[in-house]
């Protein structure tokens, strides 16, 4: 099944904490986010995966780092591309699911995850 786009795909988003970090980029007001505050906002993570997984993310066209050499020490930057951006519809479809068929939570069925900041 090597050539199949859906295992491809997967083999990209399906790693685990890949779409808790998405996520955590396309919530809040700001469009970037620092590597420690999304250290911070996904629960349980450790710098290495995410690190690695930003890189791979990186790498796949789907967040894009800048590096803010302005301060010391140099600041990274993510956010995510047109590319994650589209990944987010993905999410939202996710939730939708879970809301139909696993969780009662008329809150979180209100948002579109954006001001979500739990």
């Amino acid at each position: 099944m090597k050539d199949c786009t859906v295992y491809k795909t997967l083999s990209i988003i399906g790693k685990k904490w890949t779409l808790l970090v998405l996520l955590e980029l396309y919530k809040g007001t700001k469009d970037e986010k620092h590597f420690n505050e999304l250290k911070k906002r996904v629960d349980g993570i450790t710098p290495k995966i995410l690190s690695e997984r930003l890189g791979e993310l990186e790498a796949d066209g789907i967040v894009r780092k800048r590096v803010d050499d302005s301060t010391i020490p140099v600041k990274c930057l993510y956010s995510l591309t047109d590319s994650g951006f589209e990944l987010i519809e993905l999410v939202q479809g996710i939730k939708r699911w879970g809301l139909k068929w696993k969780f009662d939570n008329e809150e979180c069925s209100m948002t579109r995850c954006k001001g979500c900041i739990l």
